[in-house]
């Protein structure tokens, strides 16, 4: 054992190093100031591909970031390898600030809400007009999330040789959602397509619907042939789809600007982190009414001030009854 004496010198003595290292814990961060910009294209298991000018990188999220999750549609900033090449990774250390978020639960009584989609401008609900049969409480649970999230709504009909559109244009006639119809020959011949893409044209579109609806079929027409994703059929005896969308992802429409964002097929959208308060800002013709309206008042009272404000005729009695039903959805069930 190695003794010191009264006289020792300093630079004699050997120090323990820090086990985590030798450099001093700050909480100064860098700021990543020549970080490049980028889109995030999809999400797989916790790498995410990015579009970096013309480039397709993977990255991985900072450390630094904590429990802040990038999804498809952020705009992100990323530092390391951004060449693109195979075996390479780079690092997001930003998330810029998003305009729109398009989030849901996977049941009412869920707490845990899920970012689908970032700075989307509009939400495509795909709904075919049979098989399978149309679902409205699923069509309003989507308007709803799409209101309270900050898109605009459009409403795509598909296979229209199969039933007429009358009944789901006039059930949300007074809500003034633009829409499209389209079957299954003009899908064939592309002019469903073109009337769809005319709608998508210079925005970022997020295509929400059931299995089985036809969306990744339709999807498959907007965009270039090299990126066309696998779709599947629906099954004759329980009138389901079969899931072939397993995540989300961003792809170029073809012939037009913009961008489509392909979800997986849903069979429930869960709304338990909707403030009902905010639905009321899609509709304003009703909401300059609710200034008389009791605190905390749910538009669906004997109190709210919004009977009276459509009885001395300052908005069509359908657009209040549109509302409340929207309102109502979450109290309801998908097949109800």
């Amino acid at each position: 054992m190695r003794r010191y004496g009264k006289h020792t010198d300093e630079d004699d003595i050997r120090s323990r190093p820090n086990r985590k290292g030798n450099r001093p814990r700050t909480n100064i961060r860098p700021k990543h100031e020549d970080a490049a910009e980028g889109l995030v294209l999809t999400v797989d298991r916790g790498r995410l591909t990015c579009l970096v000018e013309d480039r397709v990188v993977l990255a991985m999220k900072a450390r630094e970031l904590g429990r802040k999750a990038a999804v498809v549609g952020d705009r992100v900033a990323l530092v390391g390898d951004l060449s693109g090449r195979k075996d390479t990774l780079a690092r997001i250390v930003r998330i810029e600030e998003r305009s729109s978020v398009l989030r849901r639960t996977a049941d009412d009584d869920d707490p845990y809400e899920r970012v689908v989609v970032a700075n989307a401008d509009q939400l495509a609900i795909v709904t075919a007009l049979a098989d399978p049969e149309p679902r409205p409480r699923l069509i309003d649970r989507c308007l709803v999330a799409a209101y309270d999230g900050g898109l605009e709504p459009l409403l795509v009909l598909t296979k229209s040789d199969l039933a007429p559109p009358d009944k789901i244009l006039e059930l949300y006639g007074d809500l003034d959602i633009p829409y499209v119809v389209t079957s299954r020959a003009e899908l064939e011949s592309g002019d469903a397509a073109d009337r769809v893409r005319a709608e998508l044209d210079g925005r970022v579109t997020a295509f929400v619907g059931h299995s089985g609806v036809g969306k990744t079929t339709l999807v498959n027409a907007l965009v270039p042939v090299e990126r066309r994703r696998l779709t599947g059929h629906v099954n004759a005896v329980t009138g389901r789809g079969r899931h072939t969308t397993t995540s989300a992802l961003a792809l170029p429409l073809d012939g037009a600007e913009g961008w489509v964002v392909d979800t997986p097929g849903v069979r429930s959208f869960g709304l338990a982190h909707i403030d009902p308060s905010r639905v009321i800002h899609a509709f304003p013709d009703l909401e300059a009414g609710t200034e008389g309206c009791p605190r905390a008042c749910s538009h669906d009272e004997p109190d709210c001030a919004l009977d009276a404000w459509v009885a001395e005729g300052h908005a069509d009695p359908a657009r209040l009854y549109s509302l409340r039903r929207l309102l109502a959805t979450r109290d309801r069930k998908e097949g109800d």
